[in-house]
């Protein structure tokens, strides 16, 4: 069952929200344009397709690496301080790397470290976006769907806008221009009122002892690892492979054209899925946000049952709404029933869990395919949809936890 609160509906749209969504959206269209920039720049740079993935691996891994020691910094500094922090640094680093593109070509090694410091910086700034949100908003489920109708516009945008920007100027220009992003971000923060700059609720501690109790208060937890283990099998089993293959399948046999038509319906589906759980406020979330993991099945199973394009976009969109609309579920679920004093930690494990796996899935996927095929292993990504929805509604902790306001 759902129900609704018209009064809680209407109390979103605060000046501090305001400043909050202007600065997420912001560093979430920076995050949307910088793989493309540095592509265009470490290609122009003479270093081919082997520095483009090395660049991109010296992003993420670092991010992947520190985003559980980032959630204990988040606890311990306080959650906008810190994220400002990450802002100034990544905003600094990414200049630095600018204008060393723009004056001659750098070694490859100044690039991977540059790239690796803005890396390590958004680790910093990730957990302080769950601490953040039941601060500043009286409806954490709305605010939550707001943002990540935000997130699917900018993973739509970004990459065109960088590709615009690439045809009037120069790839140095462009990451130039993205490292401003993370300076408005920061500047967004900086004048929050309701957010404390230090942590809230804490006292005297060392680094150690964050860092197990954070394992602590996501372990005792049964609701919250189990939906982190069961997603950690669909990422290995299922999105891993689905990027990988479902990706490359429907650029070599429908185009890059139809593809971007097709990651563009994605985005428009989770657009949807964010205003449908604006509206949807279902008593059991993490029951209503399994079974619209269902949706999701539609992603792969269109691609290897050889559908046509309009329809692979179609089927795209719909495990969008799906996919959107569990996202929700989950991170609100997290932010309020986790205290504020350690939300900043918790959220970093879950994230990381549940993100551990998605490469190993990635990398897999493309020597399996040789031996297996790529249309057995869609199907089975497919097939993992229905397998997760069935674990997590089979799980009591998860099936009946409640929605709680806070």
């Amino acid at each position: 069952m759902a129900d609704s609160d018209p009064a809680r509906e209407a109390s979103l749209w605060t000046t501090d929200f305001r400043l909050f969504f202007a600065a997420r959206t912001t560093s979430l269209l920076g995050d949307a344009v910088l793989p493309v920039a540095i592509t265009a720049a470490v290609l122009r740079a003479g270093y081919g397709a082997t520095g483009v993935g090395y660049a991109l691996a010296a992003l993420l891994a670092p991010f992947a690496a520190l985003l559980i020691f980032g959630g204990v910094l988040s606890d311990r500094f306080g959650a906008r301080r810190l994220m400002v922090i990450s802002d100034a640094a990544r905003w600094f680093f990414q200049s630095v790397l600018a204008l060393l593109f723009a004056v001659g070509t750098p070694p490859l090694w100044q690039i991977l470290v540059l790239l690796a410091l803005v890396g390590a910086g958004s680790a910093t700034f990730q957990p302080g976006i769950a601490s953040i949100t039941p601060l500043i908003a009286r409806d954490v489920q709305k605010a939550n769907a707001t943002l990540r109708i935000s997130e699917s516009v900018t993973l739509v945008v970004g990459p065109s806008l960088a590709g615009l920007l690439l045809v009037v100027t120069t790839p140095a220009a462009v990451v130039a221009l993205d490292a401003l992003t993370f300076a408005v971000s920061g500047l967004c923060l900086l004048r929050l009122r309701s957010v404390p700059m230090g942590p809230v609720g804490r006292g005297v501690s060392t680094f150690r002892a964050d860092l197990v109790e954070g394992w602590r208060e996501f372990r005792s937890r049964t609701w919250l690892w189990s939906v982190i283990v069961v997603f950690m099998a669909w990422q290995l089993a299922g999105s891993g492979p689905t990027m990988t293959l479902g990706y490359s399948t429907l650029v070599t046999d429908h185009g890059s054209a139809t593809f971007g038509l097709v990651m563009s319906a994605l985005g428009a589906g989770s657009v949807l899925g964010g205003i449908v759980a604006i509206r949807l406020r279902p008593r059991f979330p993490l029951r209503a946000g399994a079974l619209s993991m269902i949706l999701w099945t539609l992603m792969p199973l269109s691609v290897a049952l050889g559908w046509p394009a309009p329809v692979i976009a179609g089927c795209y969109a719909v495990s969008g709404v799906g996919m959107a609309f569990w996202i929700v579920m989950f991170h609100t679920s997290v932010q309020t029933h986790v205290p504020q004093d350690v939300l900043g930690r918790v959220h970093s494990y879950d994230a990381a869990g549940s993100l551990v796996m998605k490469p190993v899935g990635q990398a897999v996927a493309g020597p399996l395919a040789v031996v297996v095929g790529t249309v057995p292993l869609l199907l089975v990504a497919a097939a993992m949809a229905l397998v997760t929805c069935t674990l997590l509604l089979a799980i009591p902790a998860v099936r009946e936890l409640r929605r709680v306001e806070r």
